[in-house]
């Protein structure tokens, strides 16, 4: 892949032969793991993303300031043999999101000292999103305040950018996304972003930008995030349904230097990510359903190794993340609903996949390590891989060890966002 495929999605759409790129929304090792390899093995660039609660310069939910995250994917792509050339860092939904519970001038202040730190630690692809309300103010914002908002964020950017002698960021403006992380509802349908909306979005962003001297800034904005029409909720997924968004994707040729970045984009079919990329979506956003196909591997390991290993147990580790789950419950509870019966199921099997906050505890994390441990030196028979992974028994001879197990299932859906965004090269 070219090294400048950012700025190259719009003249690729535009010359009929779209291209795309898979933006890789995780924190988690074995995701990272797997995403660097498969960019290892292709010699092609990787876009890594961390979000604003995730990651940010008072450490996260992970702990993790920029420079932190950054130095944890270096040290793993030199492990997978990829050169930090390859790889392109994105921050997310940066503004007053974590903080938007306190008045706006503090949050606002945070979140300047937040994107700061991401640009200063090499952060390239900068998502802008001031779109929220913090204490005091309407929970949705208008239009001109969240353009007011990013320039601000984006006049912070480009003086960290200059001082370090750092290239110049390239922006994502926009802000009519879903759900983050997934909705907490079961859905029965989205509407698409109206163009009039985001023609709309489009034209203040620009007018705010020019006032604020930001007019080179925004010739460097690739992207306005906008509604397709995709969304999963805790056990159902809306598919992409390419007619419902002619008038959005029409757009993109009143602006020939943009393009849409598609948000929620897991668990869609490889034909509907094919088709996003075609109409104009060439950045498709990932990450719980990574996580939730690590988790779904572990858990199958977990039974394996229940079934082969005497001491082990029965299931331990999806009885360690119940534990861990009830008793720290507010990055679930308020999110999933229903009787303790359907709660319960929620927690573990979700497609939005809530239990992805959990894994870097430690005590999660010693649960998966006594389970990597049991099989470590364990032959799993096949009738077993076929039993309870299906999905990568057929690569059973390739992932020979319960750490490559759990990267096969990962990157099995890595694979078809591949092959959606460069079939040429998917592998």
């Amino acid at each position: 892949m070219n090294r400048d495929i950012l700025t190259l999605l719009a003249s690729t759409r535009l010359s009929g032969n779209p291209i795309g790129i898979t933006s890789v929304c995780s924190a988690h090792p074995t995701v990272l793991r797997a995403a660097l390899r498969r960019a290892a093995r292709g010699d092609r660039d990787v876009l890594i993303e961390a979000t604003c609660n995730q990651v940010n310069h008072l450490g996260g939910y992970t702990g993790m300031t920029p420079r932190d995250f950054v130095g944890f994917v270096y040290r793993i792509a030199a492990e997978e043999g990829l050169e930090r050339g390859r790889i392109i860092f994105g921050g997310d939904h940066l503004g007053p999101n974590p903080w938007r519970k306190e008045p706006p001038g503090e949050a606002m202040e945070k979140a300047i000292s937040m994107v700061e730190a991401y640009v200063a630690s090499g952060f390239r692809k900068i998502h802008l999103d001031a779109s929220m309300g913090c204490a005091g103010e309407p929970a949705a914002l208008d239009d001109r305040t969240i353009a007011q908002r990013a320039a601000r964020l984006a006049l912070a950017a480009e003086a960290v950018a200059r001082a370090a002698n750092l290239p110049p960021p390239v922006y994502v403006l926009g802000t009519e996304v879903p759900i983050p992380g997934g909705a907490d509802h079961a859905l029965n349908d989205i509407e698409p972003t109206s163009a009039f909306a985001a023609r709309a979005t489009i034209a203040v962003h620009e007018d705010v930008f020019r006032e604020a001297n930001l007019s080179d800034a925004f010739l460097r904005t690739i992207a306005f995030v906008v509604q397709p029409g995709v969304e999963f909720g805790s056990d159902n997924v809306i598919a992409y349904r390419p007619e419902r968004a002619l008038a959005l994707t029409s757009l993109l040729d009143e602006q020939p230097r943009l393009v849409f970045e598609a948000h929620s984009t897991d668990y869609q079919t490889g034909d509907a990510l094919a088709s996003l990329v075609r109409d104009g979506f060439p950045i498709l956003k990932v990450g719980p359903g990574l996580t939730f196909a690590y988790r779904e591997a572990a858990y199958a390991l977990d039974m394996i190794a229940s079934e082969i290993v005497p001491g082990y147990g029965e299931r331990p580790l999806a009885k360690a993340m119940e534990t861990v789950m009830m008793a720290s419950p507010a990055d679930w509870r308020g999110h999933y609903h229903g009787d303790e019966n359907a709660l319960r199921l929620q927690r573990h099997y979700s497609y939005s996949d809530r239990i992805r906050y959990y894994w870097n505890g430690p005590e999660a994390d010693a649960a998966v390590q006594a389970l990597l441990e049991a099989l470590r030196r364990v032959r799993i028979p096949e009738t077993l891989m076929h039993q309870y992974l299906p999905q990568v028994s057929h690569d059973f001879s390739a992932a020979g060890t319960p750490e490559d197990i759990l990267i096969a299932a990962v990157d099995r859906v890595l694979a078809v966002y591949e092959a959606a965004t460069n079939p040429a090269s998917a592998a």
